[in-house]
């Protein structure tokens, strides 16, 4: 995720917070699957889908804080 995704993120509803983190769920859990059975293409792909959606629980929960 770029600094501009991370702005992106920032400005997002919380309504469009929480669609973005289950879709990256999704996304993390078809990789896992892919990587079982060894038709995944890119592994680092799981890495990255794991911190994007600390990223997006990071900035839901300092909302929560702020409010």
């Amino acid at each position: 995720m770029k600094a501009e995704e991370l702005k992106k993120l920032k400005e997002m509803s919380m309504e469009d917070l929480a669609k973005k983190e289950q879709e990256l769920k999704e996304e993390l859990f078809n990789l896992r699957f892919q990587q079982a059975t060894g038709q995944l293409r890119n592994p680092l792909r799981i890495r990255e889908c794991k911190r994007d959606i600390a990223r997006v629980k990071t900035v839901v929960c300092e909302r929560r804080l702020d409010a």
